[in-house]
């Protein structure tokens, strides 16, 4: 059903952001960090049956120099360096097998795929740990509330982090244009999307889907479906902790990484979508600084446009880039 503001008022929704004084010395201190650890970007050449697509495993150094792992499907037939889209993945996954990730590579463009650490035990496989957390910290299940007590020790620092190594570690390949970066991801991959969008530099275009990890507050009074529900059911227990817990997650807020983003950016939305309610997706949207349009899907819950807004991301490439 429609539970949230009616599309002509979420058109206009750009609500207050609430943004640390420290946000931007607190990104480039972190990304600084992460940078004195080698990249050491490694695609070892995998072998998986295809004929027009060549397939690597990837491996890079991520948020403290930590192991990420990838995949990057390149078309077999190219002659000059291609435009490259990296892809986050949604909450839960992993990065699976490169045969579930071939649209990218057969329209003929460069393609990696982030592993997202400490997931991939729900709905597809990951390969990734996460050897960050912290002990003594407690946490509701799942990974809204690790190490929320501090921006220093949250979960989503180390994952942004890894985001934009992804990013330097696919211009690192002979085979990619490193001025033609595309960046996309359905719902927590929409919410890295985002953050990386607004932290890696001269990013081509922007692609988010029904993006999670925006407008964190707001989120938590309006759904009650997971994985927000997960900061709902941590301060229910810790209500001391609520400000900080909000504290914490304003360095992490979509809407704040979407007013960084100068690249154009093509977002989309289901308006039944409960799960990162269209109000969350409208304030990032509203907020975004670059060139902008929105897929609007009415009656498509999470699930978005799926096929089709996969479609309207090739159109868009394709008018980018051939």
């Amino acid at each position: 059903m429609f539970f949230d503001l009616p599309l002509e008022q979420l058109l206009d929704y750009r609500p207050p952001r609430t943004e640390p004084a420290d946000f931007d010395d607190f990104w480039a201190t972190t990304l600084a960090e992460a940078r004195r650890d080698p990249l050491d970007a490694r695609f070892e050449p995998v072998t998986v049956g295809l004929k027009l697509v060549e397939t690597f495993d990837v491996t890079f150094g991520g948020f403290g120099g930590q192991p990420i792992k990838a995949w990057l499907l390149l078309p077999r037939e190219r002659s000059e360096p291609l435009p490259c889209v990296v892809e986050f993945i949604g909450y839960g996954g992993g990065r699976g097998h490169p045969l579930d990730w071939l649209s990218f590579s057969i329209a003929g463009y460069a393609h990696l795929i982030m592993d997202t650490r400490g997931q991939g035990s729900t709905w597809r496989k990951g390969d990734t740990p996460d050897p960050e957390i912290e002990p003594g910290n407690a946490q509701f299940p799942g990974f809204m509330t690790r190490g929320v007590l501090s921006p220093r020790t949250y979960y989503y620092r180390r994952v942004f982090t890894d985001g934009v190594r992804a990013v330097e570690a696919a211009r690192a390949h002979p085979a990619i244009d490193p001025t033609r970066i595309a960046l996309t991801g359905g719902s927590q991959g929409g919410g890295i999307t985002l953050a990386v969008a607004g932290l890696a530099d001269k990013i081509a275009v922007v692609m988010p889907d029904v993006p999670f990890l925006c407008h964190y507050r707001v989120a938590t009074e309006i759904t009650d479906a997971a994985p927000y529900s997960e900061i709902v059911k941590y301060c229910r227990v810790h209500r001391e902790k609520i400000e900080t817990v909000f504290d914490t997650l304003s360095y992490f807020d979509g809407i704040n990484f979407a007013a960084r983003s100068g690249a154009p950016a093509l977002f989309s939305a289901g308006l039944m979508d409960d799960i990162c309610p269209p109000r969350t997706v409208f304030a990032a949207y509203n907020h975004y600084a670059g060139p902008k349009e929105m897929q609007i899907y009415p009656y498509n819950q999470h699930e978005g446009g799926e096929t089709d807004q996969m479609v309207a991301k090739l159109a868009l490439l394709r008018e980018l880039w051939g």
